[in-house]
């Protein structure tokens, strides 16, 4: 229901902002601009969509190589005792642990290609175990806002177009993303443990996020002093070496389990076209209220409303400028991103906003478009308090983001 009311809410204050313009400032542009967008967004959605068929064919024919090899045993000696405390509904050596599992790694790499269709398939099999299939379960709901909430480990991608814009150093935005990630996360992590009375003070819990935040600090030592030489290489490099790796170590664990590899993969690409076409109306539906709602001037006049509120208590109010990055990201992973790169070249990409804005862009991910799109893929119609607790997250993340960014920037 939670969709329903937002998805409304964006043309509902589209509409009224344009019918404004058109009557009280004699513009006759806006509600054209809407309409085009209408026609773009749609034709996004869908491009999107066909785009995605093939790489969720593909992962899904391999998740199915790795599934019948044995995926499942290995990685859930690795975080099954973790995973059995966080989703206690699902049991042990559930098959969704594989793929979820795989969704978290891939995305806290940076490889969006990897993790949307892991995640799909974390839903698909999640789905298998709900007892109402039209509303989401607990588990689904701790899934998809950890995974909105997006705690990235690498932003190999904000660092390619920081380098390429220019910083004299590129990672200097790693450490502050990774705080504020931190942060998203945990409070993702926190509410929706509330909601679903879930005790985190378990000693089980702790000792993996413990574990889990020195195998960060490694990393961010390992990687943040790199050049932009070697920033570039390890993002041609490192990033599709471990794709193809994991490629090989689906394909070698149906080997040694002695399963018809091919066979296998083409019984799961099968499954993955299916989902690829399921998702198209969810998609376009999603993304044309996002850009009606922009065209309309709505996130500009939001920006300006926070500004003004911001001077008015006697606050510094320079943040505001990235702020159209951090308030465009839960709804448009594009849209955000170009305006981190907008805001690098109008004010240097190693400027306050600059760097602002590479943090902001770095701390959650595409909240409305993950939600429409795993929960749409299975069918879900009732969300529950998943969007709340996602929004939550995405908030204390941007807050988390202005603050270390002052604390690092300025």
């Amino acid at each position: 229901m939670a969709l329903n009311y937002i998805w409304i809410f964006f043309f509902v204050i589209a509409f009224v902002i344009a019918l404004i313009k058109l009557v009280f400032l004699g513009n006759v542009e806006t509600f054209s601009e809407m309409v085009t967008a209408t026609f773009e967004m749609s034709k996004t959605g869908f491009e999107i969509s066909i785009g995605l068929t093939g790489v969720l064919t593909f992962w899904s024919g391999m998740m199915k190589i790795g599934e019948q090899g044995g995926i499942v045993k290995i990685i859930t000696r690795l975080i099954g005792p973790f995973f059995d405390k966080l989703f206690p509904e699902l049991g042990k050596s559930h098959p969704a642990y594989g793929p979820m599992m795989l969704n978290f790694a891939a995305n806290m790499m940076g490889l969006d290609n990897a993790a949307t269709p892991m995640g799909l398939q974390a839903m698909k099999e999640m789905q298998e175990s709900n007892k109402n299939k039209e509303v989401a379960s607990n588990p689904q709901i701790m899934f998809l806002v950890l995974n909105a909430s997006g705690l990235c480990l690498i932003p190999i991608s904000i660092m390619v177009y920081r380098a390429q814009l220019g910083a004299v150093n590129p990672a200097d935005i790693f450490i502050p993303i990774l705080f504020a990630t931190f942060f998203a996360n945990m409070t993702g992590l926190i509410s929706v443990a509330i909601m679903q009375k879930i005790k985190l003070w378990d000693t089980t819990i702790l000792a993996y996020l413990l574990g889990t935040t020195a195998l960060v600090a490694t990393m961010i030592f390992s990687i943040s002093n790199m050049s932009q030489d070697q920033i570039s290489i390890f993002s041609k490099v490192a990033t599709n070496l471990i794709l193809f790796s994991l490629i090989m170590f689906f394909i070698l664990l149906g080997v040694r389990s002695k399963i018809n590899v091919y066979e296998t993969f083409i019984d799961g690409a099968k499954e993955g076209f299916t989902t690829a076409v399921r998702i198209i109306p969810y998609l376009v539906a999603m993304l044309v209220a996002i850009g009606v709602f922009r065209a309309s001037g709505a996130m500009d006049y939001l920006v300006a409303g926070v500004k003004w509120c911001v001077e008015a208590v006697g606050i510094d109010s320079e943040f505001v400028a990235a702020l159209p990055t951090g308030l465009m990201k839960p709804l448009s992973g594009s849209g955000s991103r170009g305006m981190m790169i907008d805001a690098m070249k109008t004010y240097g990409a190693d400027s306050f906003i600059g760097k602002l804005s590479c943090t902001v862009q770095g701390v959650s991910d595409t909240t409305f478009f993950i939600l429409d799109l795993y929960f749409g893929s299975v069918g879900i119609k009732n969300t529950r308090y998943a969007v709340g607790c996602a929004l939550l997250a995405d908030l204390v993340g941007l807050i988390a983001a202005i603050l270390i960014g002052y604390l690092f920037f300025h």
